[in-house]
């Protein structure tokens, strides 16, 4: 567990609401979007490092040694992934695969995931997403790595928080809820719209920590390197994002959709899965803002990379590759492929490059 310089652990809060009783709060915003950064200082709002994922490992391992029915705890594991991320309308959904493994098994496919990515409800513990950065999220048109939710007001963010509370699982898909059977509305409740509007005017109001990157000689140099190299086409400055969708490989955007102003005629060959099999697919990524990069990682829309060091080195797109971020569980090696774009450059430009990034 990362913990700041002071020793604490800043993802979860102790919480008096009945004098004489301490409870801990868990599951708050604050849990995924904070970051602990090497020298012991917070960011909030930033893609968070609490390794979620490895924690619930840890809990479905530790409760299955407790338990005295050894087969509960594998039945309510393999309930709780069918409910969070089973989409059975694939004819061969790569979900249902816990249905055949042991909880063992189960286990190792959350503990391999990487701080920074979460299986988070809607996506997949196989191919998980990178948990996104907050800041800056106001000027944002698209929200989810799949670009799922339009982001035109503060009301759609809104929404958003409400749907994520938990009311996406009351959707229905074909024949599937993931609730299962309507609750009783009397048991149900969510953020009032005033809570709603104020966590919203919250995020809006979050702020990058001071950039310790200097725009030096090399900085300058690497800026003269994006506008050469075309980069700016996608990340358009001043917000380092065109705002715009990208096609996944393996889907043909609509004619129609082609037509607008919001989506890019190019696919940048990164991994389809996230977009094309799960809840919350769309068949396209968004295009990311590089702004913050300096203080986030590991990136790709699942994690695959540790640093911006490693999705410039070419060596990534090779089946041999080690990835340094999400591998996947069982997995030594694999192909970190797309978005080759700046694999070419020379040492020089790449190192130049790097540095300007970093001072975004």
């Amino acid at each position: 567990m990362p913990v700041t310089g002071d020793g604490i652990l800043p993802f979860m809060h102790y919480v008096v609401r009945q004098k004489g009783k301490v409870e801990l709060g868990v599951l708050s915003c604050a849990a995924c979007h904070t970051r602990v950064m090497p020298d012991g200082t917070t960011i909030t709002g930033a893609q968070g490092n609490f390794p979620d994922d490895r924690a619930f490992s840890y809990e479905m391992r530790r409760d299955a040694e407790q338990a005295r029915d050894p087969n509960a705890p594998l039945a309510d594991v393999r309930d709780f992934v069918r409910r969070n991320y089973a989409a059975p309308w694939l004819a061969s959904d790569p979900n249902a695969a816990p249905e055949r493994m042991t909880l063992d098994e189960i286990a190792s496919v959350f503990e391999a995931i990487v701080p920074g990515v979460c299986a988070r409800q809607g996506s997949s513990p196989f191919f998980p997403p990178h948990i996104p950065d907050l800041i800056g999220v106001k000027d944002r048109r698209y929200l989810d790595s799949s670009g799922l939710v339009r982001h035109r007001s503060i009301g759609d963010l809104m929404r958003y928080a409400a749907l994520n509370q938990g009311a996406d699982a009351l959707s229905q898909y074909g024949s599937f809820r993931p609730k299962g059977e309507l609750p009783d509305p009397e048991t149900q409740s969510r953020y009032s719209d005033a809570q709603l509007y104020a966590l919203s005017l919250y995020i809006y109001s979050l702020t990058p920590p001071p950039n310790p990157n200097a725009f030096d000689a090399t900085a300058a140099h690497g800026k003269e390197v994006f506008e050469r190299t075309g980069c700016a086409t996608c990340h358009t400055p001043p917000l380092y994002t065109n705002n715009k969708l990208t096609p996944a490989s393996g889907f043909t955007a609509p004619a129609a959709r082609l037509a607008t102003d919001d989506i890019l005629r190019v696919s940048v060959g990164t991994d389809p899965r996230l977009t094309l099999q799960t809840r919350r697919g769309t068949g396209y990524y968004k295009v990311p803002s590089l702004k913050g990069v300096w203080y986030r990682g590991p990136f790709e829309h699942n994690g695959s990379v540790a640093t911006l060091e490693d999705w410039f080195d070419s060596r990534r797109l090779k089946d041999g590759y080690v990835p340094t971020g999400f591998r996947g569980a069982g997995v030594k090696a694999r192909a970190v492929k797309g978005h080759a774009f700046g694999l070419d450059l020379s040492p020089a430009d790449r190192a130049a490059l790097l540095a300007f990034l970093k001072t975004l």
